[in-house]
Parts: structure tokens; sequence; C-alpha cells
């Protein structure tokens, strides 16, 4: 089945809510099976023939899994969307049983939840640190310039009061945070690359944690309102530029490398699938990446859509 606009609604809150919802549940039965039989996502095992590219609960990884879904359609696969499933921590048990067969990934990010220690140096070392983790059934594709980075971001009052700028580091917010609520999805409170890292890599303790969405439209607006000062915010979002929101560096780089790359089921992808998902890594670099959020962020257009227009102009459809 392919995806129409009138499946938009799914991507909406209430929608996606109810997915994730579905999604969890079904992964708290992962744990002892891996038969994706009567899964209520998928609605059984599929059929041999069909792609499912699923998606996390924010907009740049429905842009990015329309993207695939888009280049692989264009070779005459079979694709299903999956959108607006959850969290990394729901997605890769959705992956790893059969539900999904491909999805968006961030390789820093997915490093971190394979392994908390692990602190790779250069692109190669992550590559390599996540393929010791990385369960048996499962590969990543080729990486993309394009990175998308979790940061630690203020906004425009927080930033003026304590004479923070874009020289500022996130060590800087040392002897403030106990002043300050920082805010982000759930799960950042108890992530490596969240809470937990800012506090054994910074020394941070934050006044209290405020849980909102990743990045998303809550975690902007209580940013923007000063409910929260400081917040979990993707470096290509453009309404860090829009609202004067300020971003810390990372000169101890726990957040790491965030490269766009493919994870993907072994065998699950013809090979004219793989040659697909490759040629669009090697096109998508991080200033391009950063105007299709902008699109889809900014202007409101259909992810579906930007993917689309994108494809064309970059001779991948």
């Amino acid at each position: 089945m392919s995806k129409t606009h009138s499946s938009r609604s799914i991507r909406g809150s209430r929608g996606a809510a109810v997915v994730a919802l579905a999604a969890t549940a079904l992964l708290a039965g992962c744990s002892s099976s891996d038969d994706p039989a009567d899964n209520p996502l998928t609605g059984g095992k599929t059929d041999g023939d069909s792609v499912v590219v699923g998606s996390n609960n924010f907009p740049e990884s429905t842009l990015l899994a329309d993207i695939y879904g888009e280049a692989l359609k264009a070779k005459g696969i079979k694709v299903t969307y999956k959108p607006n499933i959850g969290s990394r921590e729901t997605t890769y048990g959705l992956i790893k049983n059969g539900s999904l067969t491909v999805m968006p990934e961030f390789n820093g990010a997915l490093l971190a939840h394979l392994d908390k220690k692990a602190t790779p140096k250069t692109l190669e070392e992550t590559g390599e640190a996540i393929n010791a983790k990385l369960d048996s059934r499962l590969t990543l594709l080729d990486p993309a310039p394009a990175q998308s980075k979790d940061s630690v971001t203020v906004n425009a009052a927080t930033a003026a009061k304590y004479h923070l700028t874009d020289k500022s580091s996130i060590a800087d917010l040392k002897d403030i945070a106990g002043d300050l609520v920082i805010g982000g999805s759930p799960e950042f409170q108890t992530r490596q690359q969240g809470l937990e890292g800012l506090k054994s890599v910074y020394g941070l303790e934050f006044k209290s944690f405020k849980a909102l969405d990743s990045g998303g439209p809550l975690t902007l607006a209580a940013l923007k309102k000063n409910a929260v000062q400081v917040a979990d915010i993707f470096t290509t979002d453009p309404n860090i530029t829009k609202e004067r929101f300020v971003v810390l560096k990372d000169p101890k780089n726990l957040f790491g490398f965030q490269n766009v790359q493919p994870l993907v089921r072994k065998g699950a992808l013809p090979q004219k699938g793989v040659d697909a998902l490759n040629a669009v890594s090697a096109k998508l670099d991080t200033k391009t990446l950063l105007e299709l959020d902008t699109q889809v962020q900014a202007e409101k257009k259909d992810p579906l859509d930007v993917a689309r227009a994108w494809l064309k102009s970059a001779g991948l459809v």
C-alpha cells in the first residue's frame, strides 16, 4: 500500500500519540519474541515484496523516511510507510523483529543507544563501534555527509541574561545550571547523550527537567515562552535562527557524530534498493538538509512533496 496525502493525519500529534502507544505496547512483547505476526503496525508479516519504511516522532525523521521511500519506489520497489512511531527505544525493537525494513538513523545517537561508553573520535570509528554492537540482523548503509546533532540550546532571554553567545560552550552553564529548567524528549532524561552525559561529562545539574518532545513544537514553544530556558534542539532546526536561540558549543564532543544513515534489515532490500539509498546519502549534505527542514518546518510544506522535489532536482528519480 503506497502512502497518500489522506494518510497524513497520522502525522499530527493525536495520530502520532496513538501510533506511539501501539508501538510501545508492541515493543513490550519484543523482549520475549521477535515474531512480527499480529503486529498492529504492519498487520502481520510482510509478504516479502513490500519494504516498510518507518520514522521516529519528529519532523526531520519523517522527511528522511519520505526521501528513502520515494527513492526506493523510483526503482520499482513497493513501499509502505509507518511514520511518527516513537523514539529510538521503540523503533530499534521494531526493526529488529522485522516489523520495519528501513529506518533513517543518526549514527552517533544510535551508537549512544547501543553503547553508552563509546567515545569514537572519527566517523570511521563511529561506524566500527556501531557494527560491534548492532543486532546481527541489521546493517547500516553508507552515511551521508549531512549531520543533524542534538544540542544544548538556550533561548534569547537566557543568552542575554548570562552573556552567552555562539562562542560559549556547554561548560559555561556549570555555575548557573541549578537556576535553569531544561527540556527535551522523555528519553533525553536517561540518555548518555542527554542529562546523564551532561552531568558526567560537563558536571551539569539543572534545576529541573521538563519532558516535552524530540525537538518538536512542544520543545520549541516551551523554549520560546521561557517555560524552559535550555532545550535539546536539533542543529538543523530553522527555528534556531528565527527565534535567536543560541546553540552552545560541545568541546567535549558529548553529542559526537550525527551523520544521517539508513538502518536496514539484512537481506530485506534488493541490490537496486541498497544502491538507491546509498545514492541518496552521497548527495545529502548538511546545507541541503537544513534547506529541506526549513521547507517542512518553517514553510509548512508536506514532507512527501519536499522529498519528491529534492529527489527530482538531485537526479535520483
